[in-house]
């Protein structure tokens, strides 16, 4: 009885894996084709008709047909991803030079928050580099 029910446990897993897998594939079809910018409303649409009606047939069909550019798809878009991550990252970070340090270290001067002493030192180490 046991050795049945390990099978029958391990069938369960293998089904559920082929369908998770089978999930995985079309939603990843349908996010390719409205990303894609090249295929017209009408083709979306028979494609996304194709996947309802026959679905295993038109999902190795569009991998076959439309693999390469889905590849090319997804590098374009991490590629605008990281980017606008990089272009995000230079403009919260900045750029420091020694003279807008010394210019901010002045300001908090003249404001009174820090004394003359902090900042000679805060306007050494801005010149050390």
């Amino acid at each position: 009885m046991l050795t049945g029910s390990f099978w029958d446990f391990l069938l369960w897993i293998f089904w559920f894996y082929i369908l998770f897998a089978c999930i995985w594939i079309f939603i990843t079809i349908i996010f390719d084709l409205f990303r894609d910018h090249s295929l017209n409303g009408w083709g979306k649409a028979l494609w996304v008709i194709f996947l309802i009606v026959v679905p295993f047939l038109a999902a190795l069909i569009y991998l076959i047909a439309r693999g390469k550019g889905m590849t090319e798809r997804e590098l374009e878009r991490r590629g605008q991803a990281q980017s606008e991550a990089n272009r995000y990252i230079r403009s919260v970070a900045g750029t420091s030079s020694p003279a807008s340090e010394i210019e901010s270290a002045k300001k908090l001067l003249d404001s009174g928050a820090i004394t003359q002493a902090e900042y000679d030192s805060l306007k050494a180490k801005a010149l050390a580099g």
